[in-house]
């Protein structure tokens, strides 16, 4: 019988491979769970686009779900998936070939991440979008092999070693294309904020009636 859906979260990553290997979707999915933000990451890195990189994450789980066999646990299970999910997107790109079709596993789409800012004042949480929206631009301005780089190192954090071991480069190669993204990103980051300084400060919205109210409040309890 198959575990109730809760007990899969609190399950070590070796007894989710253990039922994966023996076809239990759930236990895959739980592992999708725990590895879908990097993979992502990585694949949006190489792709620049965000519905070709949940294509390419796609196919890599279908790949790795296939290859558990022979996966012996000499790197861990994150490592594994990284090379399947930047080989994929690689191969993507040599091919230059359309995305997955659609109507392929069309009921196995990639599991959304869950946001922690759900509950957020609206205000706040349009700032933090807005501010996240200039970043996610000027990464994708980066080229592509400090693009993933960046991502690796700086985003998903991590270290110098593994970056390049992931990516078949020298570690002092990644620290070169990581030391010119963040200059990149820097140089574009200051012309953005540059732009828009003019706007910054915004009092407007709710912050704007809230205030206003509670002068009044305070004026209509005034003696004229």
């Amino acid at each position: 019988m198959s575990e109730p859906a809760l007990k899969y979260a609190a399950m070590s990553e070796g007894r989710l491979i253990d039922q994966a290997r023996n076809g239990d979707h759930q236990a895959f999915g739980a592992i999708m769970q725990r590895c879908n933000q990097r993979l992502f990451r990585v694949a949006r890195a190489v792709m620049g686009n965000d519905e070709e990189a949940e294509d390419v994450l796609q196919e890599a789980y279908l790949k790795a779900f296939s290859a558990l066999a022979g996966f012996r646990g000499e790197a861990r299970l994150l490592t594994w998936l990284t090379s399947i999910t930047l080989n994929e997107a690689r191969g993507r790109l040599r091919r230059n070939i359309p995305v997955m079709d659609p109507n392929i596993m069309d009921n196995a789409r990639v599991i959304p991440f869950p946001s922690s800012s759900d509950t957020l004042d609206p205000e706040a949480e349009a700032e933090r979008s807005e501010a996240r929206r200039l970043l996610e631009k000027a990464i994708d301005r980066l080229p592509a092999e400090f693009r993933v780089v960046y991502m690796m190192r700086d985003v998903e954090g991590c270290s110098i070693e593994e970056t390049a071991e992931q990516l078949s480069l020298n570690p002092a190669t990644v620290r070169t294309r990581l030391f010119r993204a963040r200059k990149m990103l820097r140089e574009t980051l200051e012309k953005s904020l540059a732009n828009g300084a003019s706007s910054v400060f915004p009092f407007r919205g709710r912050r704007c009636m809230r205030i206003t109210e509670r002068v009044m409040v305070i004026l209509a309890r005034s003696p004229r």
